[in-house]
């Protein structure tokens, strides 16, 4: 965000920022960024190599496929929140930890996205879900999460990506098996 943004709205989910910015011709222009709080995603995987997958339901959307995550909360570090998360959404504490991707999905939104992989995950409490989540837990093979993770239903895009990617190169799906499973 340029030093000289000021935020014009203050959202639940985004704030608006706006700035002039000055054109190649020397005229200036308002120019606008959205900002969001940073978002983790987990592929949780069990001792017995099944990965945990979401059925959510959220009020005013449709159904939906995804992975345990969310929101970082203020002053929270971005493993203590994937942390949190797996443990709220699917009751599960993982034993092993890997980054497998972070990034910036849109330059227009401050809004970075890391990605997880929890292995040797266990059941340890029930969820603690939020008053807007309906998660349903369930395990799968990692040969039947790659047909989940490009379901129509499945919402999480980068993933999906990369299992598309991974359908179509052998290479990059043993490369994704041996990241998850090993």
């Amino acid at each position: 965000m340029p030093p000289n943004a000021k935020r014009v709205f203050q959202g639940v989910v985004f704030d608006v920022y706006q700035w002039q910015q000055k054109m190649f011709d020397g005229s200036y222009a308002t120019f606008e960024k959205l900002k969001r709080k940073d978002t983790v995603v987990i592929i949780p995987i069990t001792k017995d190599g099944k990965i945990l997958i979401t059925r959510q339901e959220q009020p005013g959307k449709e159904p939906f496929l995804s992975l345990a995550g969310g929101q970082i909360d203020e002053g929270e570090g971005v493993f203590d929140a994937a942390k949190r998360e797996l443990l709220e959404e699917t009751g599960h504490e993982a034993y092993k930890w890997k980054l497998w991707m972070a990034h910036q999905p849109y330059s227009k939104i401050e809004w970075a996205l890391y990605f997880f992989v929890a292995q040797d995950c266990i059941k340890i409490i029930d969820q603690e879900l939020d008053p807007g989540e309906r998660i349903v837990v369930e395990k799968v093979s990692f040969e039947d999460f790659t047909d989940v993770a490009v379901d129509e239903k499945f919402i999480d895009q980068e993933i999906k990506f990369k299992f598309l990617e991974a359908k179509a190169d052998p290479q990059k799906m043993n490369e994704l098996k041996k990241l998850f499973l090993e």
